[in-house]
């Protein structure tokens, strides 16, 4: 290796073809390449190729702006929806709490209702129990004036007592 390094560093001639040294040749190879290329199209089949993937790209960036636009679209619906299902629980809600409040009102005024007609039954009761007590003591008290007559009159009245009631008694009724 050390002989080749010399033999370049010397200033020895480079190999040559036709005249024409190595960079030459690497140059008109390349160019015969480039014309290949050229004349096959390979250029317009890479542009081609590039167009076609371009394309889907787009048609792809397409249907994801579509599909963006029905995700909103359906956000905005779900969205009112929700909002719809919000006001309705609200109502709700708000009826209901009246309800309960009238059902409370209803109870109330049941429970006065029914606290008063008990009251009127037990006031009757007792004024019937008061009746009751009143012709009771009354009937006992008439028995025991009959009664106290009865023994009075049999122990002050003979036989000459009642001819004298009884003939007085005649006369009325004869005059009468």
């Amino acid at each position: 290796m050390a002989n080749l390094t010399l033999i370049f560093a010397e200033g020895a001639n480079e190999p040559t073809a036709f005249g024409l040294d190595a960079t030459v040749w690497v140059s008109i190879a390349m160019l015969a390449f480039l014309a290949i290329l050229v004349w096959k199209k390979v250029p317009a089949m890479i542009a081609g190729m590039l167009d076609n993937k371009i394309a889907e790209i787009t048609k792809q960036l397409n249907e994801a702006e579509q599909l963006r636009l029905d995700a909103e679209s359906l956000k905005a619906e779900y969205e009112a929806k929700l909002a719809d299902a919000a006001k309705e629980a609200d109502e709700m809600r708000a009826r209901a709490a009246a309800e309960a409040e009238e059902l409370v009102a209803k109870a109330k005024a049941d429970t006065t209702a029914l606290i008063a007609r008990r009251k009127q039954m037990a006031e009757d009761r007792i004024a019937a129990a008061e009746a009751t007590a009143l012709a009771e003591v009354r009937s006992a008290a008439a028995k025991a004036a009959t009664d106290a007559a009865a023994t009075l009159i049999a122990a002050r009245h003979d036989a000459a007592a009642d001819k004298a009631l009884i003939d007085q008694a005649i006369a009325s009724v004869a005059k009468g």
